[in-house]
């Protein structure tokens, strides 16, 4: 195989795992804006002042034919086979990984960027309530599993300050019967009060506007959804409605074959699977793939299948649900102390499949 000079652009979870594979055999360039690893599954501990796990991407590309460089992709030309960066020259390459995941969604929610913390900004609201001069209410939007975790661990850091959870639909609606039932015992039990089927109209600096009428804030986190990174649309790849890349069975884009698209970017389907959710879940595996297949370690189509889901609740709490192959809900979940050394052993071990 020849050496090629491979650029992955984005430092996710998907980014990194191609990086790191590609460069067994490739010269690789991993171009992203931040200095460290933002650990994403991790942002509600941030929030709740835990220390925060983030090595330097530098470190985590020690020992390989990788570097970083530290800037943000404004433009791509796949034609060209090059890109644009800030405040430097154009970078070309033979082979792209386009990585650049997902961003908190907003959904045209007036107020909502000007007066909520997404995940993105844990760190901020980590210093927000505890630098208020006084506790008072903080409503957190959103009841997936980005906005359940992120409820439960603020009740629990911050018992002082009340907790609310805000939804459209139901907390953790997706889950088993037994898996949301324990949800919401243990929410109960950390006094976090719920708002389903609460649809946000509006944000403004005394809290939300909802469809059942205002819910007082002094502190609004915005955990609703994600959406992609729109330069995939901008630079001509095909994608879906939603702006994520439609890519073959090798995660190449159908538009562009020489641009591998992964993570949340990428609109993957898996016969007997189904169109794959965003999330570390799926990036990390496709990462790893596409790191191999470029490194030629495979040559087979990419295939995926479920296995589990898992939430943190505090400290002392968590869910393991188990699922089938496509995503969809078996009656068995593991709760309380294994529940969490279940959640905290995945975590430990997304940084070690980095590498």
């Amino acid at each position: 195989m020849t050496e090629q000079h491979i650029v992955v652009i984005g430092a996710g979870y998907a980014g990194l795992a191609a990086a790191t594979r590609a460069s067994r055999r490739h010269r690789v360039t991993l171009i992203a804006p931040e200095a460290r690893f933002l650990h994403r599954i991790r942002q509600h501990e941030t929030a709740a002042g835990r220390p925060e796990d983030r090595p330097a991407i530098e470190h985590l590309l020690r020992g390989r034919r990788a570097t970083h460089l530290q800037a943000r992709v404004t433009e791509l030309d796949p034609a060209g086979r090059k890109l644009i960066v800030d405040g430097g020259p154009a970078v070309e390459y033979d082979t792209l990984v386009y990585a650049l995941g997902s961003r908190t969604a907003w959904h045209g929610v007036p107020g909502a960027a000007e007066h909520t913390y997404p995940p993105e900004r844990a760190a901020e609201l980590r210093r927000r309530l505890k630098e208020a001069p006084r506790p008072g209410t903080v409503a957190v939007v959103g009841g997936g599993a980005t906005g359940i975790e992120l409820a439960a661990e603020l009740a629990e850091a911050y018992p002082q300050w009340q907790v609310r959870l805000v939804t459209a639909d139901e907390v953790g609606g997706w889950l088993s019967a037994r898996g949301r039932a324990h949800v919401l015992r243990v929410l109960e039990r950390l006094g976090v009060r719920l708002y389903e089927h609460c649809r946000v109209s509006a944000v403004d600096a005394d809290g939300l506007h909802t469809v059942r009428g205002p819910i007082e804030a002094g502190v609004v986190a915005w955990a609703a959804s994600v959406e992609p990174n729109e330069l995939a649309a901008e630079a001509g790849l095909a994608v879906t409605p939603n702006g994520q890349a439609v890519v073959d069975q090798y995660l190449r884009s159908v538009s562009h074959p020489q641009v591998y698209v992964i993570g949340d970017a990428a609109a993957v389907t898996v016969p007997g699977v189904g169109t794959l959710r965003p999330g570390c879940a799926t990036a990390l595996p496709m990462g790893s793939y596409v790191g191999k297949r470029l490194s030629g370690a495979t040559s087979k189509p990419f295939t995926f299948t479920y296995v589990a889901q898992c939430l943190s609740l505090g400290r002392r709490d968590g869910l393991l649900q188990w699922v089938h192959g496509d995503d969809s809900m078996r009656p068995t979940v593991f709760t309380g102390a294994m529940g969490r050394l279940a959640k905290a052993a995945i975590v430990r071990g997304v940084m070690s499949g980095l590498r």
